[in-house]
């Protein structure tokens, strides 16, 4: 982290002024009590630092109220304090399988600033109008008091909305909760079809996450999609579109979160063909989703192979600043034009920036960030994110190497994820591990699937190294 330029551990300043914090909620005047609703976190089993809550309900003519409830981090984490200082120099959580390093100190984290179930909190609300087709119309930003009624964890709830389990039991002790999980599922999938018709892309996450018996690590395994986890990206999306919005129509800046049409296009256009698919010349998000969720149906055992490879080509997003009256890039993956981080503010800074400038909004006072600075901090917070993402890739790169350090020459099925000037990379699914090709890899690119050999590992240095099996 220190090499990457990411801070690892607080300043004792930043230490003292968290521990200085109050357990009570501070003064915040008549605030909106939106406590009595049945607001629920569903997040994985293990999460503390609990940023966003949900709740819905029947609206007029087939339309559903959703509602977003999103930590108030700004109300316990004022500017330019030490926290502050160390949550911009970081700008994010850096989660690696050996620990996780917070952006703020946990004592805010995984409590004073977490939903945390049982506790009245303070939080920024979004409520949407969700229409039959999945559309979002009107919708409404208001600082407000909530309650968590429920912690939830994705897979169980997944596995009760899927009908193969019963309902957890969190939600069978809440009255009402399991119809109000239920409309919140039923408005998330007509969001979710909707998307997919304008181009959303069908992707599956293929990064791993690591299994320890004890203290020894003893697996790496992905982590897969579920209902839950779709119902909260659905919800979040929305939201962050709903957050975008409102300050554009309120004549403020925003930091965006942007992904530009892939400068690789022809590639992932090679890779279609190959699969007797074809696709425009030039980017077409529809195309490429139509494209994946057919493959998807006719190969599902070899979908997160062709996912991995169309997330390489894509690219990474970025952030950047929209002022008054601009028009946004957009999100190429998400097919949306307005979305701007908001809804993590205890893990990412970008969230917290856009918290402060949603409250000046809604008090009608000037942005508290000049033009330059906004710039700046989005430039910063692009860097130290790709730094974070290094971090985390050469840590479970270390892990991945442990785990192999005794299987040296076995042979995986696996496909290229990066080539270059400076190396071949290929991805095994088996363990899900990604290591360099150091012999046989001309005439390779990306998207290409091959059968390798593993040479060796390095677990200090997190190398994997294969061989090509012709």
């Amino acid at each position: 982290m220190v090499e990457r330029g990411l801070e690892p551990e607080f300043t004792a300043a930043a230490i003292a002024q968290a521990q200085a914090l109050p357990d009570t909620l501070p003064a915040t005047g008549a605030l909106l009590d939106l406590s009595h609703l049945l607001w629920c976190s569903i997040d994985n089993d293990d999460s503390r630092d609990l940023d966003q809550l949900s709740a819905a309900e029947a609206g007029p003519n087939g339309t559903t109220i959703v509602r977003v409830a999103i930590a108030d981090v700004d109300a316990l984490v004022p500017r330019d304090t030490p926290i502050d200082h160390h949550a911009s120099a970081n700008t994010t959580s850096v989660y690696t399988p050996a620990q996780i390093f917070p952006m703020l100190p946990e004592q805010l984290s995984t409590d004073l600033t977490s939903l945390v179930e049982g506790q009245r909190r303070l939080a920024i609300v979004v409520e949407m109008k969700v229409n039959e087709d999945g559309s979002v119309g009107p919708s409404s930003i208001k600082r407000a008091i909530v309650q968590n009624r429920a912690k939830l964890a994705y897979n169980s709830v997944a596995a009760w909305l899927e009908g193969t389990s019963v309902a957890p039991p969190r939600v069978a002790a809440v009255p009402g909760l399991d119809e109000n999980l239920r409309i919140q599922d039923r408005a998330a999938q007509a969001m979710r079809s909707l998307r997919h018709q304008q181009g959303a892309l069908s992707l599956e996450s293929v990064e791993p996450t690591a299994v320890f018996t004890g203290d020894s690590l003893s697996d790496l395994r992905r982590d897969e999609k579920n209902r839950a986890k779709a119902l909260i990206e659905d919800f979040m999306v929305a939201a962050n579109g709903a957050t975008a919005r409102y300050l554009a129509d309120r004549g403020s800046p925003s930091v965006r979160r942007v992904l530009r049409a892939p400068k690789r296009w022809s590639r992932i256009v090679d890779i279609a063909r190959e699969a007797g698919a074809t696709l425009p010349a030039e980017p077409d998000a529809r195309a490429l989703d139509a494209f994946l969720s057919a493959r998807r149906a006719a190969d599902p055992d070899r979908f997160a192979d062709l996912s991995l490879a169309v997330v390489k080509l894509l690219g990474a997003g970025e952030y950047a600043v929209v002022a008054p009256g601009d028009s946004p890039e957009g999100h190429f993956g998400l097919a949306v034009r307005d979305y701007a981080h908001s809804t993590a503010p205890n893990r990412r800074f970008p969230d917290l920036l856009t918290q402060r400038l949603l409250k000046a909004a809604l008090a009608g006072t000037e942005s508290p960030y000049p033009l330059d600075q906004l710039h700046s901090l989005a430039e910063h917070c692009t860097m130290q994110e790709n730094a974070a993402e290094k971090v985390e890739r050469q840590v479970r790169k270390s892990a991945a190497a442990l785990l192999l350090s005794n299987r040296a020459g076995e042979i995986f099925e696996g496909i290229v994820t990066g080539a270059s000037e400076k190396g071949t990379w290929v991805r095994v699914m088996t363990p899900p591990v990604e290591g360099r090709v150091i012999r046989n890899d001309a005439g390779l690119d990306v998207g290409d699937r091959v059968r390798v050999q593993l040479v060796g590992s390095n677990v200090e240095r997190g190398f994997i190294d294969f061989a090509r099996v012709r």
